[in-house]
């Protein structure tokens, strides 16, 4: 059985629509730990719920970044995860972390990008007049938001549309393309090569697979 280690900061709908899927044989794998910056965050209840082990870890006890991200190494290796998946985990990843887990992490990030990467992006897509918003799964590299598109799902936006509006939309593609991400990877059906992104032996184009 494939293992997934999952990080989040917040709520954790998309951890829950990962857990949901293993549980239901969509994803050929199960989430053997959830780590999260935030002793608080609701995603680690909705592990434990899921008798998945949770753990917090804080910035504050460690002298920076790096020293961070070298103890979330070694917590996460313990598990020997085939994936690590980042769902809603809101802390810029030392280049450390990065090559480390490098072809085998994911995140999932609400615009399409390239547009829109870092904070705010329903908002931006709004103030920008955008009539189609979405989000988009890829490959984490050492680039904010950078990495290799895999898959992307597309939403319309209204002129009265709040962030509220467009959120919610986003949402509700991500908790589909997520898991189906996920499952490409741990069937071997996904990879990561010369900087692109591949599905069955075949290098996707810059804006990933289309989620119809």
């Amino acid at each position: 059985m494939k293992r997934i280690v999952v990080l989040v900061s917040g709520n954790g709908s998309n951890l829950q629509a990962i857990l949901d899927a293993c549980q239901q044989g969509r994803i050929a794998g199960s989430v053997a730990a959830v780590f999260s910056n935030k002793a608080a965050a609701f995603g680690l209840e909705r592990a434990r719920d899921a008798g998945v082990p949770g753990h917090a870890l804080a910035a504050s006890q460690f002298a920076d970044r790096e020293a961070f991200d070298r103890q979330l190494m070694l917590e996460i290796d313990a598990y020997a995860p085939d994936l690590v998946v980042l769902a809603g985990y809101m802390r810029i990843l030392s280049p450390a972390f990065v090559q480390h887990y490098a072809g085998r992490m994911l995140n999932i990030h609400p615009s399409l990008l390239p547009k829109y990467p870092g904070l705010h992006t329903h908002r931006q897509a709004i103030e920008n007049g955008d009539n189609e918003h979405g989000t988009s799964v890829h490959f984490v590299t050492e680039e904010l938001d950078g990495g290799p598109v895999i898959l992307q799902a597309k939403v319309p936006v209204f002129a009265e549309d709040s962030e509220e509006d467009v959120a919610a939309r986003v949402q509700h593609q991500e908790h589909a393309i997520y898991p189906l991400a996920i499952g490409w990877f741990l069937n071997g059906r996904l990879t990561m090569r010369d900087d692109a992104a591949w599905l069955d032996d075949q290098p996707l184009p810059a804006e990933g697979h289309a989620f119809e």
